[in-house]
């Protein structure tokens, strides 16, 4: 694919921050890194080590380990579904290949929407149509599997994305789908020969082969069913757990055997059905936040139960007096950073700053322009996310509110672009709909 720019020298001594983005939300899975040295402005041109000419949208988010950046995309003339490899200091591309084929099942979105995943030996990709395959960093096809042929067809109004996770030498997928059959836009959606079941799949990442499927059952209605979001994995008293946010409630599940430990919800008791889950969740200082969906609160569980929590394991909710009942988040999922929740809120274009333990709100920054539905990523102590248009907004992380700067890095007819931005290696990795662009410090 042609590079739109190529500068190729040396990148000089990166940060002694300098590490990888291994996944979608990051090295500590909650959007932020600990990357510092990141330039305090940049654009196209300014500051951009190089730029990469994407071949279609997608809404997933490059991952990079030591020097290499992997991504998927879409590419439409051509309804091929691509992961692909790049050279990180140059932006060349190693080495491409066809996971899949199509483009889109509705007109908000394409199969491209869960990001790639690794571990330093192996990267993942995963698409919308079920097509998942793992290679090796030199581009050899380890495995590849089909989920909706393994185990039914998806059951998704929308496309339906939901990232891989890589944790303690476990592959984990989740797929929260409705429990019915139906048909949309001349498509029937879920099994023709039985009843659908929502579930966590555990594979062996160096094989494929499945290590554990364990049914999560909920009592949602229609689409309340459907999540497009990525568990997250935690460890608590040794022991790792998977945290799962869908169906209208929050589990937890022993990640050796995904048997669930506990449950809590519902932040829908009037089970309305249309309210599907997009944000994923994050989980710090012993609190699970939450967001539900459609302008509703977001929710604070406190860690450590078992069976069925009662609501008094909520620590708090955005609809306390003290909070504002404007925090909340149907599309993005909030950041940890720096000991604060930032959430955003995707219809008011409003990021939030909350304490923790307490919700706390310290400020609330509205921004002009169009809708927002990436999410935030905090490092070199800021706040860094992206316009449906590209515009890239950078905030101070702390108790003040504080735009330090602001570009735009889209084209002029791009939109509804979604991709988060990664931060690894000393760098910025900013993705349109059109290109991915490699922000750092020029030597």
């Amino acid at each position: 694919m042609k590079l739109l720019t190529t500068l190729v020298f040396a990148l000089g001594t990166l940060s002694s921050h300098a590490g990888n983005w291994p996944n979608w939300r990051g090295p500590h899975f909650d959007g932020s890194s600990d990357e510092t040295n990141l330039p305090e402005k940049f654009s196209p041109t300014e500051n951009c080590l190089w730029s990469f000419s994407l071949p279609g949208p997608a809404a997933s988010t490059p991952v990079v380990w030591e020097d290499s950046v992997f991504l998927t995309t879409t590419d439409e003339p051509n309804q091929k579904l691509w992961g692909i490899c790049l050279d990180r200091k140059t932006g060349q591309e190693r080495w491409r290949r066809e996971i899949g084929t199509g483009f889109r099942s509705d007109d908000r979105s394409t199969f491209s929407g869960p990001s790639p995943v690794t571990d330093g030996q192996r990267v993942i990709f995963f698409f919308g149509t079920g097509d998942l395959a793992a290679f090796d960093f030199s581009g050899k096809e380890l495995w590849k599997r089909q989920i909706q042929k393994e185990y039914g067809n998806f059951a998704f109004l929308w496309g339906f994305s939901s990232s891989p996770v890589l944790f303690n030498g476990h592959l984990y997928l989740q797929v929260l789908q409705r429990d019915t059959t139906f048909e949309s836009n001349g498509t029937l959606r879920g099994r023709k020969d039985g009843n659908n079941e929502s579930y966590l799949l555990a594979m062996d990442p160096a094989s494929g082969k499945e290590i554990w499927r364990h049914v999560r059952p909920s009592d949602a209605n229609g689409e309340s069913h459907e999540a497009f979001n990525t568990p997250v994995p935690v460890v608590r008293e040794g022991k790792t757990e998977l945290i799962v946010a869908g169906g209208d409630c929050l589990t937890s599940h022993e990640a050796a055997t995904g048997k669930e430990i506990w449950r809590w919800g519902t932040w829908n008791p009037e089970k309305i059905s249309h309210w599907r889950l997009v944000p994923s969740v994050v989980v710090a200082q012993d609190t699970v936040l939450v967001c539900a969906p459609k302008r509703a609160p977001a929710y604070a569980i406190k860690t450590g139960g078992s069976g069925l929590l009662k609501d008094d394991f909520i620590a708090w909710s955005s609809s306390d007096e003290v909070n504002s009942q404007d925090v909340s988040s149907d599309v993005s999922t909030p950041l940890y950073y720096k000991g604060r929740f930032y959430i955003m809120n995707s219809d008011r274009k409003a990021l939030s700053c909350l304490e923790p333990k307490t919700g706390k709100m310290y400020w609330e920054q509205r921004m002009d322009g169009v809708k927002i539905e990436s999410s935030p990523t905090g490092a070199d102590g800021k706040i860094y996310f992206m316009d449906q248009r590209g515009k890239v907004t950078v905030m101070e992380a702390g108790d003040e509110a504080k735009v330090v700067y602001q570009v735009d890095m889209g084209g002029p007819a791009e939109k509804d672009i979604r991709s988060s931005i990664a931060a690894a290696q000393g760098c910025l990795f900013i993705r349109t709909n059109a290109a991915l662009h490699c922000i750092g410090r020029k030597p």
